[in-house]
């Protein structure tokens, strides 16, 4: 089994704020960097529906302003950092979906399938503001790209996880490839450390998860 690196990087979630709550404090963050993308993700909601992404903060406030001054918990927004320089096959941007079996949490055990997939766009990257309300462009969701005249029905738009070790074994060499999966692996571990001691630990149940892993230029994993 691959060692955890000396020094575990924990950077592994974009910058993020709940909306509204954290209002103020995505706003001192945004002019610490006014050029950022952001994207807002509801947290009731699935299948990419409900998301956009923002450039400018007269966005965000106009989107504050719409919403009911008593806003239920459910119809709080998530905006994280947008990832604008993903790793791009074929001109296209991914993501990648991984299941992971958690049989216990006190000591922590961990089964990643083997079998995950990565989840392309069928419209090739822009991160040009012209492109920014383009789902197609940003949004790897099946029930979004499905509506594309680009869209397979055959693949789904899919590639397999080991698919994607063999691609980037050829273009980064197998060093890389082989810390990619391995950077992947302890950015699950450590996720799962951070709520190992709010979650209740039932000897008897198993948790399974759905994990979103973005990609980046350099190659570093994303939650």
């Amino acid at each position: 089994a691959a060692q955890p690196p000396a020094s575990p990087d924990l950077d592994i979630i974009p910058t993020t704020f709940i909306l509204p709550n954290d209002f103020s404090l995505f706003v001192e963050e945004y002019k610490k960097s006014p050029s950022l993308m952001w994207i807002m993700k509801p947290t009731s909601k699935s299948q990419g529906k409900g998301i956009f992404i923002i450039n400018k903060l007269a966005q965000v406030k106009k989107w504050a302003n719409s919403r009911s001054a008593q806003m239920a918990a459910r119809d709080a927004y998530v905006i994280s950092r947008y990832i604008n320089d993903p790793l791009l096959i074929g001109g296209k941007k991914f993501d990648l979906r991984i299941y992971v079996l958690v049989t216990s949490y006190r000591p922590l055990k961990v089964y990643v399938y083997r079998h995950g997939f990565a989840r392309f766009t069928t419209v090739n990257y822009s991160n040009e503001a012209h492109d920014i309300d383009n789902e197609l462009v940003h949004l790897t969701n099946v029930a979004i790209q499905k509506h594309s005249d680009g869209y397979s029905h055959a693949h789904g738009g899919k590639w397999s996880l080991r698919n994607l070790k063999l691609y980037v074994e050829g273009t980064r060499g197998t060093e890389a490839a082989t810390k990619l999966m391995a950077d992947i692996g302890w950015a699950i571990v450590h996720s799962l450390k951070a709520c190992q001691n709010v979650l209740i630990n039932d000897r008897h149940c198993f948790e399974c998860y759905g994990y979103d892993v973005m990609v980046d230029t350099q190659l570093k994993p994303w939650l």
